[in-house]
């Protein structure tokens, strides 16, 4: 449930409040907003239904509302109905701002690689680059990424083009490094269920982006998001990437419908990623656009200046030249829908 304070309340009725519920053995979320400060309940249900009346006639408290989704912190409701802004370095992603176009390769392959395509994104408009450095595959002899190699020439781009760095975080024992150098922390949609993994991440203050896993529902994703913020980190992005139907031409079937259902029942920023929702460079120029139209906070588009090379993904990834016609093509799209890129 969520406890709305009302308007003029003092500090020291805030914490009264926090007092009873911790007392109480519950956790205590607070989301101060512009006129409204909101303080979410969350643990055993019962405990909480018996605090019900109690919070209600306490000083200060306009309102205690039941949330009946199984999330709860990640809820449209706890924000007060509005969108969260997730700052990644000076990026600012979400609540109607900018589209954020987050490019770069899907695999740290050389220096040279990454840091031509690194100017190129820069160049055509993106605002973070990508690239991973531990690279999960289905088999295991595919090239599995440069690791801490990968990560250090991430930051020397970053450090050349201004461009903050979001890669992938596998496993907790690679978190800590992870973190020495990106600036967001992706967890990929293998991980979207990798419970601890999640925990960990909750308990750093670092920007999170969480894919959704091919196979998962739009309240599995939640309910993954739900465990990074109930650990105290607030920074979450949601990623739609695809999810796996019947259908077999298409590397996944990209449910741009997890769009606006997102958007209408969490107050997290969504982005799309083309590129694996499609598994195919020629999809993934319409399907920006589709996701745009949509109301995407951003996209996630993997860019290589010689995809037919590519040690990874190489038929999903976009040439530098396709990128920049792709990046002309969204701006005519978010202006129809009075945003821009």
């Amino acid at each position: 449930m969520i406890v709305v304070m009302s308007l003029g309340h003092t500090r020291a009725m805030r914490d009264a409040v926090t007092r009873k519920v911790e007392g109480a053995g519950l956790r205590c979320h607070v989301s101060e907003g512009v006129e409204r400060t909101v303080i979410g309940v969350v643990g055993d249900s019962h405990t909480k239904e018996s605090l019900y009346s109690s919070l209600e006639a306490m000083a200060g408290v306009e309102s205690v509302v039941r949330i009946l989704q199984p999330y709860k912190l990640v809820a449209r409701e706890f924000h007060g109905g509005r969108d969260t802004t997730v700052w990644v370095g000076d990026v600012a992603i979400g609540n109607g701002g900018r589209v954020v176009v987050i490019a770069g390769p899907c695999s740290v392959e050389t220096r040279d690689q990454l840091m031509q395509t690194a100017r190129a994104v820069k160049l055509a408009g993106a605002k973070l680059l990508r690239g991973g450095a531990f690279k999960p595959r289905t088999s295991p002899y595919s090239f599995q990424g440069l690791e801490e190699e990968a990560l250090k020439i991430l930051a020397e781009a970053r450090d050349e083009t201004g461009l903050p760095v979001v890669t992938e975080a596998m496993d907790v024992r690679q978190m800590d490094m992870v973190m020495k150098y990106a600036d967001m922390i992706q967890i990929g949609a293998r991980n979207m269920q990798n419970y601890p993994l999640l925990r960990e991440v909750g308990r750093t203050r670092h920007p999170a982006m969480l894919k959704r896993g091919p196979s998962a529902t739009i309240e599995e994703l939640l309910l993954a998001a739900e465990y990074i913020i109930a650990e105290g980190n607030p920074h979450v992005v949601l990623c739609e990437r695809g999810i796996r139907t019947f259908e077999n031409y298409t590397r996944y079937t990209l449910d741009l419908n997890a769009v606006p259902v997102l958007k209408s029942l969490t107050h997290l920023p969504v982005l799309v990623d083309p590129c694996h929702g499609t598994g195919k460079w020629k999809l993934v120029t319409p399907m920006a656009r589709a996701a745009v139209a949509a109301g995407a906070d951003g996209l996630m588009v993997e860019v290589h200046p010689e995809p037919d090379k590519a040690l990874s993904d190489g038929p999903q990834q976009l040439t530098p030249e396709n990128f920049l016609i792709m990046m002309q093509e969204l701006d005519a799209v978010a202006l129809a829908v009075g945003r821009r890129v």
